[in-house]
């Protein structure tokens, strides 16, 4: 029976011996020590002779070595470095390998060499791979219905002024939302704000219009306030695009910030005021950004300036 009191140096060197990982003890020059049986059988490696000796850093494929050499590095120093990288077996067989590098210290506490840990993560690459592309492949579906629900759209209101117009506004929303979708790889993984906001407002950056980003690269945002924001943002575009700086003229600037629980975003536009006017009363466009926020807790103000306007946007955000 295992009991702490027979946990001899002998005792955890059979435990290391029998972990299913392949475990490594490499020099101070980088050169294999020794190897643990299992690690021998996941490298398709018959006799240890073969490569005891040898520099680590040559059983890793050329493209890897400089994380090898970065790892062995960072345990110099002190640090535990981990990484992911394909190496094959002695044989040839494709695996990936989750690989950490630690220090081996002497009695005296002095650097002695490597500890090296590597986990066959195969199947699990793999299965992140098929994921990815499922996922691709369900991106490009999306854009493809967002497209035919666009021409739908727009088909069956041609020749009507009325529903021609409805039918413009209902499919840049649809695109904004297209957009929006395409940046996340899975439900549940939050996608940088600065590529959101990029992505809806950039198209329609120009010599007469600016558009000037200030938004933090490390903002996340979760996929449903990504929805939500895109909605808002879109809408503002789309109201730019018709009466304000992006149709004649002006710079517009869009400031985001995190806020406790709460994401803050803050659109700065400046054209002519007799343009802007036109949405002084508020039209659809703002109403329905106030409906959307007011769906999430949020709120939205709108200061009307005489050469533009400042939009406020605060929306409840989720974790991330």
């Amino acid at each position: 029976m295992l009991s702490k009191a027979n946990l001899s140096n002998d005792a955890l060197a059979s435990v290391i011996a029998q972990s299913i990982d392949c475990v490594k003890l490499i020099d101070v020059d980088g050169n294999l020590l020794w190897m643990n049986p299992n690690g021998l059988c996941s490298m398709e490696i018959d006799d240890f002779g073969a490569v005891e000796g040898r520099g680590w850093i040559n059983l890793w494929p050329e493209p890897t070595r400089p994380q090898i050499v970065a790892s062995l590095e960072a345990a110099k120093m002190g640090q535990t470095a981990r990484f992911e990288a394909y190496c094959p077996t002695n044989r040839g067989t494709p695996r990936w390998w989750d690989v950490s590098v630690s220090s081996v210290k002497d009695e005296a506490g002095d650097h002695a060499g490597f500890l090296s840990i590597s986990r066959d993560v195969t199947d699990t690459r793999q299965a992140r791979e098929a994921r990815d592309i499922m996922m691709a492949e369900m991106r490009h579906r999306l854009r493809n219905t967002f497209a035919i629900s666009c021409s739908l759209l727009k088909s069956f209101a041609r020749g009507n002024a009325d529903r021609e117009a409805f039918a413009q506004d209902m499919s840049d929303r649809l695109i904004a939302l297209a957009k929006a979708q395409t940046l996340f790889q899975d439900d549940n993984q939050p996608c940088q704000f600065v590529a959101l906001v990029t992505s809806i407002v950039k198209p329609f950056d120009g010599p007469h219009c600016k558009v000037d980003l200030q938004i933090p690269d490390d903002m996340l945002v979760s996929r449903s306030a990504a929805d939500e924001m895109a909605l808002v943002l879109g809408e503002l575009a789309v109201n730019s695009g018709k009466h304000g700086a992006m149709a004649h003229g002006g710079a517009i600037t869009i400031d985001a910030s995190p806020l406790p629980e709460k994401i803050h975003v803050v659109w700065s536009e400046r054209s002519s005021a007799r343009v802007l006017a036109r949405e002084r009363d508020g039209g659809q466009g703002l109403k329905l950004i106030e409906r959307i926020l007011a769906s999430r807790l949020g709120q939205l103000t709108v200061d009307w300036r005489e050469d533009g306007l400042v939009v406020t946007a605060v929306l409840k955000a989720d974790s991330v």
